[in-house]
């Protein structure tokens, strides 16, 4: 009698991306069903906030998405100006808009080698990271971290940008088109990655609302969403870029989508470093007293389109000097949630490289 089989692809797998557990039941090679079993990195991020004062909180918001710091600092830091009516000068606005761009391209070069990593190419690892590594250093040279950067502070930014730092922004986004021309004539029309990926994990546009999916998977299932558009925060109002999108639906298109999002956020911040070289006598951050920060009663819910997909973070004060509740929203999350639907039916093959196309992180979906 034949009877399936079922394994364990983690919770420690280096093609998981984190301490991700998936039961998979397998017939022969063929997927029948796969169960994510999450909690392993659990840190109890959300309830720490009940402990700490604002100011206390705001490092660890960086932890969040450890690929895309200024993005949750930035969403932490907007809940709590909100909630204080706080209108932050605008250039603080593009410093931060700034940062957050350069960030979504630094996550994305992450996201494009190890996703070729899980498909067995190697190479491309080792140019995505020569090019995320001057990202880093430009972040190393403004913040003095390359990773938790605690660069945003509740009104502004920590200390202001120098004319010098902003060249080597302009010089490296003139640069990194032809650095991402170079990715796609090794991965684009490879007869291999194109095997991998072509009408591999099709997320439908039904599917895709479904499960909540936002950001570059969602977009690569033809839905034409992106809250720096639809509801444009910060410096985005201000800033003229397309939207990345993709009819396919499959781990192919989702590829495409970052691609193409990485050339949109070099043109972001061309118009970004025009801006805060022209305008050099703004106020960078309001001066307020955040060691002994009191925020009034209320209730606010932030939101930023990340590299992963909306990212919210609801702040609940009571008046004190601590949060009363802080939940975050995240992209992975939910990703993480439609892996069943993705891979069902699908060779085991496929599972890892499905599962990269949607550029998933562990710390995201555990918090």
């Amino acid at each position: 009698m034949k009877t399936n089989m079922k394994i364990n692809i983690g919770p420690q797998h280096p093609s998981t991306h984190g301490v991700l557990r998936l039961i998979t039941e397998l017939d022969g090679e063929k997927i029948v069903s796969v169960e994510p079993v999450v909690g392993y990195l659990h840190r109890g991020i959300e309830k720490m906030a009940e402990n700490r004062t604002y100011l206390q909180y705001l490092p660890i918001v960086d932890r969040v998405d450890y690929l895309g710091g200024f993005f949750t600092s930035y969403a932490f830091c907007d809940a709590v100006e909100n909630l204080m009516s706080l209108d932050v000068p605008k250039r603080a606005k593009y410093i931060r808009t700034l940062c957050m761009e350069l960030n979504r391209i630094a996550s994305h070069l992450l996201w494009l080698g190890t996703f070729m990593l899980d498909l067995g190419a190697s190479s491309p690892l080792f140019y995505c990271f020569r090019d995320r590594e001057k990202i880093l250093s430009l972040f190393e040279e403004l913040t003095g971290q390359r990773m938790m950067y605690n660069y945003f502070v509740f009104g502004g930014v920590r200390h202001d940008i120098s004319s010098d730092w902003l060249d080597k922004v302009y010089n490296f986004v003139l640069e990194l088109p032809k650095a991402i021309k170079d990715y796609e004539k090794i991965i684009t029309l490879n007869p291999i990655f194109a095997e991998r990926t072509i009408e591999k994990g099709i997320l439908t546009k039904q599917n895709a609302l479904q499960y909540s999916i936002t950001g570059p998977n969602l977009r690569a299932s033809g839905i034409e969403l992106d809250f720096r558009k639809a509801m444009p925060y910060s410096a985005y109002g201000d800033i003229d870029f397309v939207i990345s999108q993709s009819n396919r639906c499959d781990s192919y298109g989702r590829y495409l989508v970052r691609i193409q999002e990485m050339k949109v956020s070099s043109d972001i911040i061309k118009q970004l470093v025009n801006y805060l070289k022209s305008n050099t006598n703004e106020d960078y951050s309001l001066k307020i007293n955040s060691v002994n920060l009191k925020v009034p009663e209320g209730e606010y819910t932030s939101y930023v389109e990340s590299s992963r997909g909306l990212l919210s973070c609801y702040v609940k004060s009571d008046g004190s000097g601590k949060p009363y509740r802080v939940k975050w929203r995240t992209g992975s999350y939910y990703a993480v949630q439609a892996i069943p639907i993705l891979v069902q039916n699908h060779n085991y093959n496929d599972l890892i490289a499905i599962f990269g196309s949607l550029d998933v992180i562990m710390p995201e979906v555990d918090r």
